[in-house]
C-alpha cells in the first residue's frame, strides 16, 4: 500500500477499522499525510490486531509525543512488525521516554529509522540505554538529530553493550570528540557491528584517534564513513595506521574526508592498500581501489 495523501482525522480511523482484519497488505506506507497524534494512535491500534502487516512507514506525518506514545504501546503488543520508519515526526527527548521502552522491550523489529526528528543529549541517554538492553534491532537510523557530547557517549555506551546490531547511521548529528572516543570504545568491545556512518558530526583529529584506536581491536566492522568531518590529515592517518596495524580488521570500505592530499596521506595509502588489496578506499575526492575487476554494483556504498 502507497500513501494517500493528506489524511483526515476520519480518514485514518476508517483505513485502521478496514486494516484491521486483512490478511492481504503486508507493508504498510502512509507517509508524508500529517496524521498526527490521533491519526496514528488510530493506526497503532489497528497494528495491535493486524497479524500480517510486516513493513510500517510513517515518516513525516508529525506524530509528535502523542504518536510516540501510540506506537511504543503497540510495539509492546504487536509481533509482526519487523521494519519500521518513523523519521520526521519531530520526536524530542519526551518522546524518546516512549520509545526507549518499545525498543527496550519489543524484540521482532530489525530495522528503525529514527532520523530527522529532535532528539537531544537527554534522548540519546535514554535511547542509548535502551539499545544497549534491546535483543532485536540489526539495522538503526537516528541520524539529522542533536545529539552532541553527553547524549552521543551514551548512545555509543549502547552501541558497544549491544550484541545484535548491525547497522548503525548517526551521521549529521554533533557527536564530536567526546563522541568520537565513546565511539571508539564501543568499537573495541562490539563484535557484530557491520557498518557505522559517522559523517558530518564536527569529528576533529582527537576524535578520528579516539575512533582508530577502536579500529585497531575491531574484527567485524565492515564500512566506515567518515567524511565530512574537519579530522585533517593526521586525522586520517591514524585511522590508516590502525587498519594497518590490525591484521584481522574486516573493514572492506572506508570513506575518508575529502581533504588535500600531502605526501604523508598519499604514501599511507598506498602502504594500506598493499596490506589490503581489495579494500575500497574513498579520499580526497577520488576512489582508490586496487582490485580493477569488481562490477560498478560492488563499488557502491550506502548513504
Amino acid at each position: 500500500m502507497t500513501r494517500f495523501g493528506v489524511f483526515l482525522l476520519q480518514g485514518a480511523k476508517a483505513l485502521a477499522l478496514s486494516l484491521m482484519v486483512d490478511t492481504s497488505i503486508l507493508t504498510l506506507d502512509l507517509s508524508d499525510n500529517w496524521l498526527q497524534g490521533e491519526g496514528a494512535a488510530a493506526i497503532a491500534e489497528m497494528l495491535k490486531e493486524n497479524c500480517c502487516i510486516s513493513a510500517v512507514d510513517l515518516s513525516d506525518n508529525k506524530l509528535g509525543v502523542e504518536g510516540a506514545k501510540a506506537f511504543s504501546a503497540m510495539l509492546l503488543e504487536n509481533t509482526t512488525i519487523v521494519s519500521l520508519q518513523l523519521s520526521g515526526n519531530e520526536f524530542d527527548d519526551h518522546a524518546a521516554k516512549y520509545l526507549a521502552d518499545a525498543i527496550t522491550a519489543n524484540s521482532k523489529v530489525e530495522i528503525l529509522d529514527l532520523s530527522y526528528n529532535m532528539f537531544g543529549d537527554k534522548a540519546g541517554e535514554i535511547l542509548g540505554t535502551a539499545i544497549a538492553e534491546n535483543i532485536g534491532l540489526k539495522e538503526l537510523k537516528i541520524s539529522w538529530n542533536h545529539f552532541h557530547s553527553q547524549g552521543a557517549a551514551a548512545l555509543a555506551k549502547g552501541l558497544g553493550a549491544n550484541i545484535f546490531l548491525k547497522v548503525l547511521d548517526v551521521s549529521y548529528n554533533g557527536f564530536g570528540n567526546s563522541g568520537a572516543a565513546a565511539l571508539g570504545e564501543a568499537l573495541k568491545a562490539n563484535s557484530v557491528l557491520e557498518e557505522l556512518n559517522v559523517s558530518n558530526n564536527r569529528i576533529l583529529v582527537e576524535g578520528a584517534l579516539h575512533i582508530a584506536a577502536g579500529l585497531k581491536e575491531n574484527k567485524t566492522l565492515k564500512r566506515l564513513n567518515m567524511t565530512r568531518n574537519p579530522m585533517q590529515s593526521e586525522g586520517c592517518c591514524g585511522v590508516l595506521k590502525a587498519l594497518q596495524a590490525n591484521s584481522d580488521t574486516g573493514v572492506e570500505i572506508l570513506n575518508l574526508p575529502d581533504i588535500p592530499v600531502n605526501k604523508e596521506l598519499a604514501e599511507l595509502c598506498d602502504a594500506v592498500k598493499i596490506v589490503f588489496p581489495n579494500l575500497l578506499l574513498r579520499y580526497g575526492g577520488n576512489t582508490k581501489l586496487q582490485r580493477r575487476s569488481q562490477s560498478k554494483a560492488e563499488l557502491r556504498t550506502r548513504p
